[in-house]
């Protein structure tokens, strides 16, 4: 004889608004201990699904996680009137992330492109054991820049919390607002520059306009005091000189002082305006060098920014897929002189994916200078920094090339961005020189 008993009520608990998570609510009853009602049945240890997660992160994981291209070719199948080339980035994002809401084929499809896109990251956070390990993984990933596929991997993760999730959507979000400054602020210095040198032109008509003034006002005090001058001679030729001519010479005398003191001023008055217009124009041309170098510094770093950008849209680099951004070395050996030794660790990484060998030397902060010249002779490129190395060592560096015949290139900056658009420029000129095939 068995003895029925009641069915234990589930523990209630609420979702939590942002990450949708649920917490217990704690029983009021006083049969309850103090403390949270946690159920001793083990939920299964399966990862989240995009519908399953609260709206309000739908936004950053579309718009982090999935390339705009991917989201247009998804999109365009399932919303006829987006699949044309007049729909906006954002008018292809906002229906993602409301279609992603609802449960329905599109949030298969999304979640199915998400798994897809980020299978390597996946598998490698599914080895985390719990919560200690995940936030490793994620700190590694966000210290190499790959955030798209760890995104995704711990939102999802069955043993991601609330805390952890916060901290991670908050990284993501802070992310995105020093990139948009970073842009904001060389755009409005650029319009700053264009401004400038629109008034100093207008300053310099301006100018212009008046010493032609006073150039045509000169040629025509010249012209009336020629005419006096031969008013007064033919006056002297004349044997009589009557009281009138006497008084009319005096007065033409004062006329002719008079127009002197005036060009005289004008002249003055021409020299100062001169010196200014050669002040402007001195200030214009500083202003306008350093306008076209700000320009040039800009245009590198979007083209080092949209290499990093086509590398990870192609799924040439990073943990998720196991390739470099680089083109295939063939094992040629690379040395790098300078950077920092964080950068340089992703680097070695990258050049020995790509199949080549990348020799680091930090020029004589803590390396030896004598081992800069032992590394040489292994190497058939060399690169380093402009903004991270020592002149001592870029001088010994320069010099070594030129004796050995090395190729030497200089780059912007210590970033993994320059270092990439170097590789790729190479290749890519390697390709326009070779003789075309038979």
């Amino acid at each position: 004889m068995s003895i029925l008993f009641p069915p234990a009520a589930a523990p209630q608990t609420t979702i939590h608004p942002i990450f949708g998570t649920r917490q217990p609510v704690l029983c009021e009853k006083d049969c309850c201990p103090s403390g949270p009602r946690v159920s001793t049945v083990a939920a299964p240890a399966r990862r989240a699904r995009l519908a399953e997660l609260d709206a309000n992160i739908h936004c950053s994981i579309v718009g982090t996680c999935l390339s705009t291209t991917e989201l247009r070719k998804l999109i365009g199948r399932y919303v006829p009137q987006l699949s044309g080339k007049h729909a906006t980035d954002v008018e292809i994002h906002h229906t993602a992330v409301n279609l992603s809401t609802g449960g329905g084929i599109v949030a298969k499809e999304l979640n199915k492109a998400l798994d897809a896109r980020h299978a390597l990251t996946i598998k490698k956070f599914r080895s985390a054991p719990h919560e200690q390990a995940l936030k490793t993984l994620w700190q590694e990933a966000l210290a190499q820049g790959d955030v798209p596929g760890a995104y995704w991997a711990l939102m999802t993760h069955p043993e991601s919390t609330f805390l952890l999730r916060s901290q991670a959507f908050g990284e993501v979000h802070m992310l995105s607002h020093l990139v948009g400054a970073a842009n904001r602020a060389d755009i409005r210095r650029v319009a700053a520059l264009e401004e400038e040198t629109v008034r100093l032109k207008q300053a310099n008509a301006a100018l212009q306009a008046r010493l032609n003034t006073v150039n045509a006002q000169h040629a025509a005090t010249l012209v009336e005091q020629a005419a006096l001058a031969r008013q007064l001679q033919s006056r002297r030729d004349s044997d009589a000189a009557p009281a009138q001519l006497v008084l009319e010479m005096a007065q033409l005398r004062a006329a002719l002082q008079e127009r002197e003191d005036k060009l005289s001023l004008h002249a003055a008055r021409r020299q100062e305006s001169d010196q200014k217009l050669l002040a402007q124009q001195a200030r214009h041309d500083a202003l306008q060098a350093d306008f076209h170098a700000t320009r040039d510094e800009l245009e590198t770093a979007r083209m080092e920014l949209a290499a990093l950008e086509q590398a990870f849209e192609d799924n040439t680099c990073g943990a998720d897929t196991g390739k470099s951004a680089l083109p295939p070395l063939d094992g040629k050996c690379v040395l790098y002189v300078g950077g920092r030794p964080g950068c340089a660790e992703r680097l070695c990484k990258m050049v020995a994916t790509a199949g080549g060998e990348l020799l680091v030397h930090d020029g004589g902060i803590e390396d030896r200078h004598g081992l800069l010249a032992t590394m040489l002779p292994r190497a058939q490129m060399v690169v380093f920094p402009i903004d991270c190395i020592s002149h001592n060592a870029m001088h010994v560096a320069r010099q070594a090339c030129a004796r050995r015949g090395i190729a030497c290139h200089p780059i912007r900056s210590a970033s993994v961005a320059s270092f990439v658009a170097l590789m790729q420029r190479l290749a890519t000129d390697a390709l326009v020189q070779a003789p075309p095939n038979d």
